[in-house]
């Protein structure tokens, strides 16, 4: 009799993971992903975190739901557009797939655009600081980023080229047809009669990352020099992981034919735009 072979396999780690739904329950009949319940658990989260820091630094935790219910909409839209405007040719001659969400394509940096937008509307309408709110809320972005990108796990996705790395992840090939590099292809791992390709687990260096940059903010807060330098370090610090590790995924999202990853290009911008600026700001600023 056949061994149960592991759906997902960290083979130098020893770690064995025999089943792998990506559906956490059914309501109603209908499914609901570990994906969605993920992300809406990294948005309490977030939310929360945000309203404990507006306490701190008196303002208005209400404020906080209420921007919140705008950036999520306005994010969906911009992480759907931004997806959608570099993966054109996939979607120019069928416009309502543009529409159909629950296949995928969303862009975190599409997201996080839009809510820098709204943001900036909000607190213009609420006659708020921009950069008090957005330094309130970078912690609890990061933090989300960090969580949300486990539900990438759950849907086998967003993975990188092979790798025999200490963190090489196992994938049955089968699970994952799409974005097949042809070093991937040229190292399928065949056990027990099941072909896997082993490939950098890229949602797990950016949840470090993320993570990581989360820990820095909250130790950092207290020492800024001026308002918005949380934010513009989160820019930076997420913008530096994001170079490295879009590197390595297998489907990134590039400009035309020109081979050049759109995110990597714009993480670029900016950490070097951040960088500059609070460079500039903290020789001038006083202490807060």
């Amino acid at each position: 009799m056949m061994d149960r072979m592991p759906e997902v396999w960290f083979p130098h780690l020893n770690i064995k993971i025999y089943e792998l739904d990506p559906v956490a329950f059914k309501l109603f009949g209908f499914p609901v992903y570990w994906y969605g319940v993920i992300i809406g658990s990294a948005v309490i989260m977030g939310l929360l975190l945000a309203q404990r820091e507006a306490k701190r630094t008196n303002q208005n935790p209400e404020n906080y739901i209420d921007f919140l219910l705008y950036a999520l909409i306005a994010a969906l839209i911009g992480a759907r557009t931004y997806y959608v405007i570099f993966s054109w040719e996939s979607y120019k001659d069928n416009l309502l797939k543009i529409f159909a969400f629950r296949e995928g394509g969303l862009a975190i940096y599409g997201g996080v655009l839009a809510a820098i937008g709204v943001a900036w509307v909000f607190t213009k309408k609420r006659k708020l600081s921009f950069w008090l709110l957005a330094d309130t809320a970078a912690p609890s972005l990061v933090l989300g980023q960090s969580i949300g990108r486990w539900g990438n796990f759950f849907n086998q996705e967003a993975f990188g080229r092979y790798t025999d790395s200490i963190f090489a992840m196992r994938l049955m090939k089968n699970n994952v047809g799409q974005h097949l590099t042809e070093d991937i292809l040229n190292n399928i791992i065949t056990y027990n009669g099941i072909q896997y390709v082993q490939v950098h687990p890229t949602f797990l260096y950016e949840s470090f990352w993320n993570f990581g940059l989360f820990l820095f903010l909250l130790w950092y807060r207290r020492r800024k020099k001026f308002t918005g330098e949380i934010f513009l370090m989160y820019l930076a610090g997420y913008g530096c992981g994001r170079v490295w590790i879009e590197g390595l995924r297998t489907d990134q999202l590039t400009i035309g034919n020109t081979g050049i990853a759109v995110s990597q290009l714009l993480s670029g911008v900016l950490i070097v735009s951040s960088i500059i600026f609070v460079m500039h700001k903290r020789k001038n600023a006083k202490e807060i």
